[in-house]
């Protein structure tokens, strides 16, 4: 999509270094990131840090660290609010010359008392103004006490109109607001008053941001005409929410980007599950069936393609489902997709020809990278497994037997040689077909695994050889019989 102005597109991701990278913050991330690349634009990563009681080092090491792993690369930055507090202080003294601000002394329980008040009178929660009304005098009297402040701004009784770019025309009566606080003093600004300056300062074109912002914004607009600023252009993005439709927690859902990670999904994964989320594609034309037009809508995208077919104006409005099963879908995708070299790598096994023969047999039903350990233990020992799995749901145990020792009759006869699974397919899957696939192939499958998903029979005795084959079929023969 093009941008709807003419100036250079400017984006950011402002996270606040409070918290591990949350997937909601990565989605906004590519959001902006892939409006960046589409019109030749500038990515920035800004460091909101001035929350100093939460923020930690470590938080904001997991932030560059996760986008660099997604492969969020930005242009300019990290750039940290503690490093700017002269900026804020400059503009914040500026507004106190021209007394478009005010010092207020209210303590939290007087602005309790005055909620409860308003509350009760059946009137919205705002700050009554008291302290517009104190002196030159009283203000600087104030300031050399212990008492605790803030500045709040003047916020006139108007209605404020802003175009978002995936909602429309949203209006608020600033008169229900009250004067907001902007901050604690002139060297510790508060977040909106803060993200203005930031924006500006930054030449930020676009706001990309989640819908629970939407409430900020009018207030930054306040703070933005109050300091003589234009407006970027706003689009709120929906929330991400659980199966339940509830809203994802940092608290109760596994929603960091490094917790993904660690559970073994890939960055492209990631990267093109959460593009999906309140994005969709404009559908694409498929090959006419039957004589009637169809089209379909592509699911697996490499960034390259999302940077070609992103549009703003295609995210929806309404709150977007997570859906772990579809994650693990695309995931199992990607891995199927990969090099086996490379995803030995990942896998941290040894570049071996026996490992990789291993890796080849498994990455068709790995949904995760985790997942490998389970999956692949049984090519080294297969663990004790119930002899009544050997047989197969229609089967008989008398029939099992049967099979199992015809299998090893035909697999001794076999030249070590030929243990390539095209040509053990050759031998016996004749057999299979006459006898009954699942009948035959079954027993085979748990005897050399154990387990009840693992792959192919003939891939496993492909990996393990002839010799460990017909030992452990054997031993299926024995646990069968007793």
């Amino acid at each position: 999509m093009s941008p709807t102005n003419k100036k250079q597109v400017r984006v950011r991701i402002a996270p606040s270094p409070t918290g591990y990278l949350h997937i909601g913050t990565a989605r906004t991330a590519l959001f902006n990131w892939l409006f960046a690349k589409q019109n030749n634009g500038v990515f920035v990563l800004r460091i909101e840090d001035t929350d100093l009681e939460r923020s930690e080092e470590k938080y904001e090491k997991d932030i560059i660290e996760s986008l660099k792993w997604l492969g969020l690369d930005w242009d300019e930055g990290p750039i940290k609010q503690t490093d700017r507090l002269e900026v804020y202080e400059k503009y914040l003294n500026q507004l106190l010359a021209e007394g478009s601000v005010y010092y207020c002394f209210c303590s939290k329980e007087q602005l309790e008392e005055e909620r409860q008040a308003m509350l009760a009178q059946g009137f919205g929660s705002k700050y009554s103004g008291r302290c517009r009304l104190l002196t030159a005098e009283q203000v600087k009297e104030n300031l050399k006490s212990t008492a605790s402040h803030v500045i709040r701004l003047k916020v006139p009784e108007t209605k404020i109109t802003f175009t978002d770019i995936i909602r429309g025309d949203i209006t608020f009566d600033a008169a229900l607001m009250g004067d907001i606080a902007i901050a604690k003093d002139p060297r510790v600004p508060l977040y909106n008053f803060a993200v203005v300056v930031d924006d500006e300062e930054m030449a930020i074109s676009h706001v990309i941001r989640g819908e629970d912002h939407i409430a900020n914004t009018p207030k930054q607009i306040l703070i933005q005409k109050a300091l003589g600023f234009g407006s970027p252009e706003y689009g709120h993005i929906p929330l991400i929410l659980n199966a339940d439709r509830s809203k994802m927690s940092k608290r109760f859902s596994a929603t960091s980007i490094n917790e993904y990670r660690e559970k073994g999904y890939l960055p492209e994964t990631m990267v093109n599950f959460m593009a999906l989320l309140g994005w969709h594609p404009a559908p694409q034309p498929s090959v006419e069936a039957r004589g009637k037009s169809a089209v379909v809508e592509k699911e697996i995208f490499t960034a390259e393609e999302l940077v070609k077919e992103f549009d703003i104006n295609r995210i929806q409005k309404a709150g977007a489902i997570f859906n772990v099963d579809k994650l693990d879908w695309l995931n199992a995708q990607y891995i199927k997709k990969m090099d086996s070299k490379d995803l030995a790598k990942l896998l941290k096994v040894k570049d071996t020809e026996q490992n990789l023969r291993i890796v080849e047999a498994t990455k068709e039903r790995l949904k995760k990278l985790s997942d490998f350990q389970e999956m692949a233990g049984f090519f080294v020992e297969v663990a004790e497994y119930n002899p009544a799995l050997l047989i197969w749901k229609t089967s008989t145990k008398e029939k099992t037997l049967a099979n199992l020792k015809e299998a090893e009759q035909i697999i001794s006869a076999i030249i070590s040689d030929d243990f390539a699974k095209n040509k053990l397919d050759k031998v016996l899957m004749p057999i299979a077909e006459a006898r009954g696939k699942g009948d035959f192939l079954w027993p085979i499958r748990i005897a050399l695994s154990g387990l009840e998903k693992s792959p192919g029979p003939f891939e496993i005795m492909e990996v393990i050889g002839k010799k460990e084959t017909l030992v452990r079929v054997a031993e299926a023969i024995k646990l069968l019989g007793k």
